[in-house]
């Protein structure tokens, strides 16, 4: 029996890794002839770098960036093993989780440090570079990653705009004459888990600002300042990108990465997979188990459980799910290909035990199962 684990992270709780080490271990005790393989993955979002780089045998640099607040700060840039490929996380340099609570305020983050990673990766003389782009403190549209490249952002008296979205509105031209030319010659393939527009009811500031501290009144003022981004983007380089899927990825960043640095946004999940050599993994294999902290409905949607099955329903593999939770709407993962889904936790658990037990109760149920399988 050959068994491949390829879960995400159990956010707030474990490391895909982390994940794919303890259900490995229950599956190793519960059935030890079978051939078990960890393969942890992730969508895009915070965990990208790590399993990129630790899966392909890669590297991370240190490297100084400007934060969410305008601070310095440092942020890793991931090297995969093929010595070609930059990972560029922007949730390390750009990301909620770096700005305390009482501090957060969309209006005025910037992605500077962004831009300061894929400058990194270029002074490096790396062909590729993968942009993760989940967990944004932003919503800036990319204005301040393409600024740390060389783009400028010119009010009605030809002045550099200040970093921070709530400046948008003054937005009048923007010069692409002092792009950082070695762009031109870098592939950019952006790995996003969501599908978002940049505007609109389902868009970037209507649909995340409010999580990372707006006011009903703040959210439409940023709607007001990316309509006015997308407007002389339309009119000065190429128009119609703020419809297409996942531009409103990171608070418009996905939208910032197509219109300024001409990067490919795709499925988060799938990029992964790719760079991992996921497919040629399944070649021999009997049984995949993935999971996620939560599954539900958005799993559904470019999530990595719903990735992993539909890689392994084209080849008639399969997939298991594991969660810490699997809540109402969790049964759309079986039009994906999921053909089983349970819960980690043994009984009514509260939250925040659940999360600190998650590794010992994954280890439990995957005995579990395992020992279930052995005896059929």
């Amino acid at each position: 029996m050959h068994i491949i684990i390829a879960p995400d992270k159990f956010k707030g709780s474990l490391t895909s890794r982390e994940v794919a080490e303890a259900i490995a271990r229950g599956f190793t005790a519960g059935w030890p002839t079978a051939e078990i393989v960890s393969c942890p993955l992730a969508d895009g979002g915070e965990g990208t770098l790590e399993v990129l780089v630790h899966t392909t045998g890669g590297r991370t640099v240190d490297c100084e960036v400007t934060g969410p607040l305008g601070e310095p700060r440092h942020a890793p840039l991931g090297i995969l093993g093929d010595g070609q490929t930059a990972v560029v996380e922007m949730a390390a340099a750009s990301g909620l989780v770096l700005v305390p609570p009482e501090k957060r305020d969309p209006r005025y983050t910037t992605t500077a440090g962004t831009g300061d990673l894929i400058r990194a990766a270029l002074d490096m003389g790396l062909s590729r570079i993968i942009v993760g782009i989940g967990g944004s403190a932003t919503n800036d549209g990319g204005v301040g990653m393409a600024s740390a490249l060389g783009v400028r952002f010119l009010d009605d008296c030809s002045e550099d705009l200040p970093p921070g979205a709530i400046y948008l509105n003054n937005l009048e031209s923007v010069d692409l004459r002092g792009l950082d030319p070695r762009i031109l010659k870098t592939r950019i393939v952006v790995a996003s888990d969501v599908t978002n527009p940049l505007l609109g009811d389902a868009g970037a500031s209507r649909v995340y600002a409010p999580q990372k501290g707006a006011s009903e009144y703040d959210v439409e003022l940023l709607e007001r300042g990316l309509s006015r981004l997308a407007e002389i983007v339309s009119a000065t380089l190429v128009p119609g990108i703020e419809d297409r899927p996942g531009a409103g990825a990171a608070g418009g960043l996905g939208f910032g990465l197509m219109a300024f640095l001409g990067a490919q946004i795709r499925p988060g999940v799938e990029v992964v997979m790719e760079a991992v050599a996921f497919e040629e993994k399944l070649s021999a294999c009997d049984l995949v188990v993935t999971g996620e902290g939560r599954l539900d409905a958005q799993t559904a949607y470019g999530k990595t459980v719903t990735g992993v099955a539909r890689a392994a329903g084209r080849r008639g593999i399969p997939v298991l799910a594991l969660g810490g939770e699997v809540a109402e709407g969790a049964e759309k993962l079986h039009e994906s290909g999921v053909k089983a889904m349970l819960s980690i936790a043994p009984g009514p658990l509260g939250r925040e035990e659940s999360m600190r037990l998650a590794g010992p109760l994954l280890q439990r149920i995957s005995r579990e199962i395992a020992s279930l399988l052995n005896s059929l």
